[in-house]
């Protein structure tokens, strides 16, 4: 009889402690129930703190910021971009996706009626900071915009890790920035020259030419491929562009950048404005076939994803 007082004693109190245990773990939410986080939050070309919330409506206002967020894995919740996103990329966005206008010129009213969560601008527009201008605009409106400079790979490795923390996409940081970081440092270390070269790097525009020094986007690969830009010694020549100072210093290479969608308007700037003179013939890079026209897709849009295969481009031009 002993036995089963005891017996039912320890019964009891395992009873009891299964209910405790029970009771406790009725305050805890399953894992799929939790709160989720509040938001992300990160400090934006401007210097303003951006918080976002899982955005759905996104509309991008430069073609490679549309491409930097399709890349981060954004692509679904893209509503409205600009108009070189489909004339300069072939992101696959669906037809019906919205145009609010041009890079240079956006349309509020288009993006307001899009009614976006999220707006992703550039803080460096080049004609009456036409980006920057929406700013007070879309705020007020209560649409968060978010603005970046890109210039040089390491600014799209920040925007695109910036927009996979909003995605959440992780993986798409390691293969469309990590790996492609891995593949440039690469090429640089097996590429690299020690003589440094001397090189001319102009653009090519409706109004004329104009020299790029080592801090734009091309200028900047040159040099890391070993290349000593003339601009750099006679930074005049963003002012003051002239045959008779290209003669003078003789570069040993000569790299132009076409902007604008015709070719031939560019050939007919080159001709008018430096090949006329008689004596750019006898420059070192063009007697020495290093007088080199750069395609547009990897020198004056920004590459992203594809940055390495600009660098791997120079660095053949560079080593022929």
């Amino acid at each position: 009889m002993l036995k089963n007082r005891k017996f039912i004693s320890i019964l009891s109190l395992l009873l009891i402690a299964c209910l405790c245990l029970s009771a406790c773990g009725g305050n805890q939410q399953p894992a799929e129930e939790q709160t989720p986080v509040e938001g992300y939050t990160f400090t934006d070309a401007l210097g303003q703190e951006i918080t976002v919330n899982n955005p759905q409506r996104v509309v991008s206002l430069m073609g490679s910021f549309s491409e930097v967020w399709v890349l981060a894995g954004g692509a679904d919740t893209l509503v409205g971009t600009s108009y070189d996103t489909v004339d300069n990329r072939d992101l696959g966005l669906p037809e019906g996706i919205a145009n609010v206008g041009t890079y240079q010129d956006p349309n509020i009213e288009e993006i307001l009626a899009l009614d976006p969560d999220l707006v992703l601008l550039s803080s460096e527009t080049t004609r009456t900071d036409s980006h920057v201008a929406l700013k007070d605009a879309l705020s007020e409106a209560g649409i968060t915009a978010a603005y970046f400079s890109v210039t040089h790979f390491e600014d799209y490795l920040n925007m695109l890790k910036i927009c996979c923390d909003i995605t959440g996409n992780a993986d798409a940081y390691q293969t469309n920035g990590v790996a492609v970081q891995e593949n440039i440092e690469q090429i640089i270390a097996d590429n690299k020259l020690e003589t440094e070269p001397s090189v001319l790097l102009m653009i090519t525009f409706s109004g004329g030419i104009r020299a790029q020094s080592s801090d734009t986007m091309t200028g900047k690969m040159l040099a890391d491929l070993g290349c000593h830009n003339i601009l750099d010694d006679n930074p005049s020549l963003l002012q003051d562009f002239s045959v008779e100072n290209i003669i003078e210093t003789d570069p040993d290479y000569i790299f132009v950048i076409p902007m604008g969608n015709d070719d031939a308007l560019a050939q007919k700037n080159l001709k008018e404005n430096v090949e006329s003179n008689p004596a750019w013939s006898s420059l070192t890079a063009v007697t020495s076939d290093r007088y080199i026209l750069l395609p547009k897709d990897k020198f004056l849009y920004k590459p992203n994803a594809a940055w390495a295969d600009s660098y791997a481009y120079l660095a053949d031009l560079l080593h022929e």
